[in-house]
């Protein structure tokens, strides 16, 4: 398989490079922006006028054949809009392309019906597609979503995402992990995340969610499924798909913002953008510092994002994007458990760069290359051991830790071991890859895609001098069809091949599927009736830890290891894997000014690693030669993949466009998971609670996997006029089984509480608003947590209460420049403070 994929490497992605290059040369007097308009389900709109828009002025006007096409003449070069207009649709603006002298710039633009948003996807299928003609469950945080929500960070905004769970451990910059349709909650690891199609992840898939600030987000896409055909390891539960925002306007803009709240508070943002010519660029930094209430929790978070693009012809576009954060975190650790804060602290240095050249061959022919980059740097540090010597060890404050299931405990549990001081823990992550991909339309609704991916990983992980380094070389390729066979029924379907350095060959299919009973209409109260399936499976990489620790790799550090190895047919350690199936309806309503959704779900996730003890080894069935020669090893223990769980449940989820600037609504989520083996811990028993068995590390067979809520859910209610804008938000989830992870002064359990519902649910109501004095000067407030509710989203870790903020922004979009004068400016802003402690 190695050598069939290095084939494709020199035989695939090479050609593809230089198709840009080889093309003829064009002359001529004009260019010719042609293109088709389409409705949701892709069938042609005939008789739709369309204009030809410049600078906001027309510039031509058509309108569309019988097969719904298009077609202007360009004696200018530049960079052109198309607006349509059809009879039963909604008004439609294209994106702005280039179009030069010589060239010639296809589009197509899809029409869509009602005043509830049609949303253009990626994640689904590889290439752009109406939502319309998707099966998957898919959702997507527009712009102007995240602009009426008002919130710093991505994970915020992933709160509104039906089937989504989110926790974070304690406040701001907090450890955060999401959940998608049941996958882990306490892994960061089980969601592919990309920005602008690069990889977010680090080896083995984890990410800090905590980290990915708003700063530079166009939107957020979110697949609910295993996805690993088009997007290889770490997408067991879904995906995640991050874009920046292009420059588009010939008048540059300028955009600043400054805003202050309580706990310290203050924020600092500018951005750049804009095109000339054949070139766009954006450009945005922000800098968020806060000390978040709390004894050594400050946490400070600078982010760039940059996005420039180069229309080299009409058919080829070079783009590069970069982003790059830098944060600090001082982490108290789980105060509720201890009553005194530890000294550590963490840095991280992440940096993310690709540049994609995408390339339309021909009309029916579309092909993409992408090098990307991503550069993971951590550094953690306890300096000194915090708490009350005790034997060696240093123990918190005396404390009672009260479970929301009616259980306490008082006492004080261990807070940091003895030993050298300072402790430390490192790891750098360099992930290099190259990906192509060929999309070729047969006729306009059946297309196929062919993808390869070749990736480097270089990284390490160094704890107190112990260096864990790792190498690999992976290749991936997958093949994908998708269209319809008539205006009611839609299909994908395709398979990925992956070929992993540490566990080799995988392969994972998905198909979807989407079908309408009623197809889309804007005259009645009952629209379109779409049923939708997906099934999927997802496969997820071992970490530098996981490979390092595995059974393979502990025996073969071993003077007999090699041959049990060979004798027992013992192998590296191998991938994680899921497999995730969903089907649902969605009923548009009230001519389309309304949308219900209804999808069940069922997933496995299987051959999950988890750390088992020599002792649980004969458990899995291995002899006891292998048990012996684990046991002599310094960890005493191995990873193996020995661990599952399944999660079912429903997602529901309704949006209502009333008009007159309101729009409502609201999902809920119910998830049944269940853990279905393990071995990586007997159950402990606390005496306190005789006959309760207790999981200390991990939820005990037949539970439900700590962090995850059987009852999720969300709304928000939007106003919006011209110059005055709000909206109130909630997220709320129940009660979570969960662990102490404690142990008291003797290593013994007598900090530890039963797990079943230990967690407390929650809500989180967050208003938001904003006044345009002008159109230069933008004020804006929020408030989250409008209630001040006491909450542990992760069970010790005190969540924030109230906080507000606000802010002023200023935009410039100088209209001195349009009249060719040399310079302009802008004025600064003010910053408020409060204490809403």
């Amino acid at each position: 398989m190695h050598a069939v994929h290095q084939i494709i490497l020199r035989g695939f992605i090479l050609p593809l490079l230089c198709l840009p290059f080889c093309s003829p040369a064009l002359a001529g007097s004009q260019g010719t922006l042609r293109g088709r308009v389409i409705d949701p389900l892709g069938a042609a709109v005939p008789n739709a006028d369309v204009a030809l828009v410049r600078d906001s002025k027309p510039v031509s006007a058509t309108n569309t054949n019988q097969e719904g096409r298009f077609e202007f003449a360009v004696s200018d070069p530049g960079r052109y809009t198309v607006h349509v207009e059809a009879s039963g649709f909604e008004k439609k603006d294209s994106s702005p392309v280039f179009v030069r002298i010589g060239g010639t710039v296809n589009l197509e633009v899809w029409l869509q019906i009602g005043s509830i948003s049609q949303k253009i996807v990626v994640s689904a299928t590889g290439s752009e597609m109406p939502d319309t003609q998707v099966g998957a469950s898919v959702s997507v945080i527009d712009h102007a979503q995240l602009q009426d929500l008002s919130k710093l960070d991505v994970l915020e905004a992933l709160r509104t995402v039906p089937g989504i769970q989110v926790l974070q451990s304690g406040r701001r910059g907090g450890t955060t992990s999401v959940s998608i349709l049941g996958g882990s909650i306490t892994s960061t690891a089980f969601n592919k995340v990309l920005v602008d199609g690069i990889p977010m992840n680090d080896i083995g898939g984890s990410l800090e969610f905590a980290n990915v600030s708003t700063t530079g987000v166009e939107s957020i896409e979110v697949f609910r499924g295993g996805n690993s055909v088009l997007y290889g390891t770490d997408a067991l539960a879904g995906v995640i798909n991050i874009t920046t925002p292009h420059g588009i306007t010939t008048t540059p803009e300028i955009t600043y913002s400054v805003d202050g709240g309580n706990f310290g508070t203050y924020q600092n943002s500018v951005s750049f953008s804009g095109a000339f010519h054949q070139l766009d660029y954006f450009s945005e930094f922000s800098r968020f510092d806060t000390q978040n209430g709390l004894p050594n929790n400050a946490f400070h978070n600078g982010t760039y994002a940059g996005n420039f693009g180069w229309a080299v012809n009409g058919s080829t576009e070079v783009r590069f994007t970069l982003r790059h954060t830098a944060v600090g975190l001082g982490d108290p650790n789980a105060l509720n458990f201890y009553g005194v804060p530890d000294s550590s602290s963490q840095k991280e240095q992440d940096t993310y760069w690709g540049v994609t050249l995408q390339n339309q061959t021909a009309e029916h022919w579309h092909n993409l290359v992408r090098f990307a980059s991503t550069q993971l740097n951590f550094q953690f540090v306890t300096p000194s051991p915090s708490g009350t010597p005790f034997e060696g060890n240093f123990l918190g404050d005396i404390v009672t830790v009260r479970g929301a299931n009616g259980y306490s405990v008082t006492g004080q549990a261990l807070l940091d071991f003895g030993g050298p001081y300072p402790q430390t823990f490192n790891s750098g992550t360099a992930r290099r890859s190259v990906y192509a991909q060929s999309e070729y339309d047969f006729r306009p609704n059946l297309a196929t895609i062919f993808g390869f991916r070749y990736e480097n990983e270089n990284g390490f992980t160094n704890s107190q001098g112990s260096l864990s380094p790792a190498n690999r070389n992976n290749f991936s390729s997958f093949a994908e069809m998708h269209g319809s066979l008539s205006h009611r029924f839609y299909a994908t379907a395709g398979v990925g091949l992956d070929d992993n350095a540490v566990f080799g060959f995988a392969a994972t299919p998905r198909v979807s599927l989407a079908y309408y009973l009623r197809q889309p209409t804007a005259g009645t109260f009952f629209g379109d009736t779409k049923l939708n399936f997906n099934f999927g499976k997802g496969i997820k990489e071992p970490t530098i830890f996981d490979a390092g620790s595995s059974l393979y790799s502990v025996l073969s550090q071993l003077p007999q290891g090699p041959a049990l190895i060979s004798r027992f047919g013992i192998s590296p350690v191998g991938p994680e894997r899921s497999t995730t199936f969903d089907f649902g309806v969605t009923q548009a309503l009230w001519r389309r000014h309304a949308r219900w959704d209804i999808h069940f779900f069922h997933n496995q996730f299987y051959d999950l690693t988890e750390f088992l003890p020599s002792s649980a080894l004969p458990l899995l069935g291995f002899p006891q030669d292998v048990v012996n020669g684990v046991a002599a090893s310094g960890p005493g223990g191995a990873m193996v993949n020995s661990s599952s769980y399944r999660a079912l449940g429903a997602e529901v989820q309704l949006e209502v466009d009333p008009g007159h600037g309101w729009r409502v609504g609201g999902a809920y989520t119910y998830l049944d998971p269940d853990v279905t083996q393990s071995f990586s811990s007997p159950p402990f028993f606390n005496p306190a609670f005789p006959g309760i068995p207790i999981g200390l590390a991990s939820a005990l067979v037949g539970n439900r996997p700590f962090g995850m809520a059987s009852h999720s859910g969300s709304f928000f209610v939007d106003y919006e006029r011209r110059r005055f804008g709000a909206e109130l938000s909630g997220y709320f989830v129940t009660r979570q089984d969960d662990s102490t992870f404690l142990s008291d002064a003797f290593f013994g359990t007598s900090m530890l509480l039963p797990n079943h519902n230990l967690n407390a649910g929650y809500q989180k109501i967050d208003l938001s608003g904003r006044y345009t004095m002008n159109p230069a000067v933008t004020l804006f407030a929020s408030i989250e947590n409008l209630l001040n509710e006491r909450y542990t989203a992760a069970f010790g870790f005190p969540s924030l209460p109230l906080t507000f903020r606000e802010y002023v922004q200023q935009f410039v979009r100088d209209r001195a420049w349009r009249r060719d004068r040399p310079r302009a400016g802008f004025s600064g802003a003010g910053m408020w403070d409060r204490a809403c402690h």
